[in-house]
């Protein structure tokens, strides 16, 4: 059981996930918020049936499945209805990832929170131990949307525009790593980084 919890943190195509990897080649569990957030709304969870209680049948596909798109349009125009879903999702979301966190094996787990800094932060995480931030220049990260999503600039600057600015994520991080050099590069600051919360984890024992 993994007592102490490091979360991984970043923008939109800072890279979270390749960094994640690295921690996992060294044997480190993952709990990922992304993955947790559409667990949690699968046919026969309580959240959805909240989601469908709260928004109607309109948000099920014919299937029973959420239906994210439909569901997408109606809290992105309605602020009230974004906060009353992410009332439901939420703290779900974040009991999941405790869990996963310590039924985890090895001295140390990695909790995946992209939005840590918009969704409270430390506050509403009191079980991490540190925070990770994975950071990168923004005219990067803008490439790298572009490349990888095939959007044009001005979308690929909302979607930037919409997360919590560099200083905000900055504000809440204990260790931040810089991912605009080689693979090499990472491999080595994810090794000592792994060195580090292990003696950290060691001591908090």
């Amino acid at each position: 059981m993994a007592g102490f919890v490091v979360a991984v943190t970043g923008g939109v195509a800072a890279g979270k996930s390749a960094i994640c990897a690295l921690f996992q080649s060294h044997g480190i569990a993952v709990a990922d918020a992304d993955i947790v957030a559409r667990e949690i709304v699968e046919p026969g969870e309580t959240a959805l049936d909240q989601i469908r209680a709260r928004f109607g049948d309109g948000v099920l596909k014919a299937d029973g499945q959420l239906d994210r798109s439909r569901l997408r349009e109606i809290i992105f125009s309605d602020a009230a209805a974004k906060r009353e879903l992410e009332a439901i999702t939420h703290p779900r979301i974040r009991q999941r990832l405790r869990d996963l966190c310590r039924e985890a094996g090895g001295p140390y787990a990695l909790a995946a929170i992209p939005l840590l800094a918009e969704g409270g932060g430390r506050s509403s995480y009191p079980w991490l131990q540190r925070i990770l931030l994975v950071d990168v220049p923004t005219s990067l990260q803008r490439r790298r949307l572009l490349e990888r999503d095939g959007i044009d600039e001005a979308l690929a600057d909302s979607m930037i525009a919409a997360q919590a600015s560099r200083l905000d994520r900055l504000t809440i991080a204990d260790d931040v790593i810089v991912n605009d050099g080689s693979r090499d590069a990472l491999e080595a600051i994810v090794e000592r980084l792994d060195r580090r919360y292990r003696q950290l984890a060691v001591a908090q024992t």
